[in-house]
């Protein structure tokens, strides 16, 4: 269940377009009746206003000085079989956006790839909420990550689970089942960057969105920047070389090229 039950049907309607205008296609995903949340408590809601004045203020700039989001920095080290992948990367788009583009479970046509045959990069098999407080959520996510090698091509499933903080816009996941992978465990979390501040702001730098309201009278603009750790360690003997190279270059590249797709997913919202 999304966190913004609104915003994330708009993503869907907004994002799904005929293949022979997109590189991205229609996946709805559904739920058995056994993985539906039961819970009968409200969830929390995002600030429709303030969203749709975001939204004017993104589009209405888009016009002038077209915002052109960087390409994902990326550190990889790795220690004792153990890899750490850091990737930071920026989004044209608030931070709630953001949020809900990352884990509403409407963003299945987001990750489409002509290059995998018309086939999802990433496809959600299920979804159910294990627990709910508040603004948190602890979700088992199963999904399936599709590949291709010389004439071979298939997917492998992912069994996660992630837990969600809505006020911190952070979350963590970790794997419950995954082949190849010992270890395989992340977080990431969204920081707001005010980006009319210089501009509007003078010389004061904001410290809070209340802040940045303020000096900028409401007319300033709000991206974000995502900043991610992920950890994995295949198992013996896929830890090995040559093949623990291959699964090394094969996450590490997945994982920037869903980040790509979710930045240029950003784009089509902000345009």
């Amino acid at each position: 269940m999304s966190v913004f039950p609104g915003f994330g049907r708009w993503i869907n309607q907004n994002l799904q377009q005929p293949k022979a205008e997109s590189r991205r296609s229609e996946n709805v995903e559904t739920n058995s009746e056994s993985e539906k949340d039961t819970n009968n408590e409200e969830e929390p809601s995002y600030d429709e206003e303030e969203m749709m004045k975001q939204n004017e203020l993104w589009k209405a700039a888009e016009k002038k000085h077209p915002w052109h989001d960087a390409p994902p920095k990326v550190k990889v080290i790795t220690k004792k079989g153990l890899c750490h992948v850091n990737i930071e990367l920026t989004f044209g788009l608030d931070p709630d956006g953001v949020f809900e583009l990352f884990t509403s479970p409407n963003n299945g046509s987001i990750f489409f790839d002509m290059d995998m045959n018309g086939r999802p990069l990433l496809a959600s098999k299920s979804r159910k909420v294990l627990k709910k407080d508040g603004s948190r959520q602890t979700v088992k996510l199963v999904k399936a990550v599709a590949w291709d090698f010389l004439w071979w091509s298939g997917s492998f499933p992912i069994h996660l689970i992630v837990d969600i903080n809505k006020k911190d816009l952070t979350a963590k996941y970790k794997k419950e089942k995954m082949m190849f992978m010992k270890v395989f465990k992340g977080n990431w979390k969204i920081e707001p960057i005010y980006v009319d501040s210089e501009r509007l702001c003078k010389q004061k730098k904001p410290k809070s969105l209340q802040e940045y309201k303020t000096c900028s009278g409401g007319q300033g603009r709000i991206a974000s920047k995502v900043i991610m750790d992920q950890y994995f360690q295949p198992y013996s003997p896929f830890n090995l070389p040559p093949i623990s190279w291959f699964i090394r270059d094969f996450t590490i590249r997945t994982t920037k090229t869903l980040l790509k797709m979710l930045q240029y997913a950003s784009v089509t919202l902000r345009e």
